[in-house]
């Protein structure tokens, strides 16, 4: 009896090491989120929420603001560190920067361009701002400050920042917003891009149509010039979907990130 109890425990056994492992779930990219001009890190708050809660990794980049070659560079290095596959995502000017950083780097594996410029290697945001009439933003800046090398750092004066900018954010939130804006250089809007990462790597587009920084014309043009995968046109959204849709711009990163 003891040798059959011990020969079934063997079998018993044998059979348990037969049956296959269950295959881990395929790890999530990380998302790298990258704001544009006149705003923060912080304008990605309630995406960066929605992203956690579905367990996607997240990093909101502070974004230098300084020039379309060396903020491309600052972020390709972040992204460089991370040992994951990547999802790169840029708001307005932060568009332009996005496409210089992954041109260098090997682990994005998509582009998502939120109410942002997707320009051609020369192209400025300048330039595409100005290609399709409706951008109201030049008569809202602030009187420019100077910049120690002969530069101008530009803000958007306080008292049109809402209706500029935010139109579709409560007052209270457009108001915190318009006093903490971070400063972008009159270089940076006007040089050339060194870079067009969205040629070869495929590209998810998110706007409002309501834009009055960027026209939505412009934007709607570069995202068919990049052949999107998906683009979302957001009724009545102003120039930071991002902070007003949170919800539709957390799901086409969530497609873009789970894209074959």
């Amino acid at each position: 009896m003891h040798r059959i109890l011990k020969s079934v425990f063997a079998l018993g056994a044998l059979a348990v090491l037969a049956v296959p492992a269950a295959a881990e779930p395929a790890a999530k990219p990380t998302v790298v989120l990258v704001h544009g001009a006149f705003a923060d890190a912080s304008s990605w708050n309630e995406v960066v929420a929605r992203l956690e809660k579905d367990g996607y990794p997240v990093v909101a980049v502070a974004n230098p603001l300084r020039g379309v070659k060396s903020d491309g560079d600052y972020v390709g290095r972040i992204v460089a560190g991370i040992k994951t596959p990547v999802v790169l995502v840029g708001h307005s000017y932060g568009g332009s920067v996005i496409s210089e950083a992954a041109v260098e780097t090997k682990n994005v594996e998509a582009l998502v361009y939120v109410a942002a410029f997707a320009p051609e290697k020369g192209e400025s945001a300048a330039d595409l701002s100005g290609k399709f009439p409706g951008s109201t933003l030049a008569p809202t800046l602030a009187e420019p400050v100077a910049l120690a090398n002969g530069g101008k750092d530009l803000y958007i004066r306080q008292d049109k920042f809402h209706d500029q900018f935010a139109a579709d954010v409560p007052a209270k939130a457009a108001k915190l917003m318009a006093a903490t804006q971070r400063p972008i250089t009159e270089a940076a809007l006007t040089e050339g891009a060194p870079g067009a990462a969205w040629q070869t790597i495929p590209s998810w587009f998110i706007y409002g149509d309501a834009d009055k920084n960027i026209p939505a014309k412009a934007l709607g043009w570069m995202a068919e010039r990049a052949h999107s995968r998906e683009t979302v046109v957001v009724k009545g959204a102003s120039h930071v979907v991002m902070v007003s849709h949170p919800d539709k711009v957390a799901k086409i990163i969530e497609d873009a990130a789970s894209a074959k």
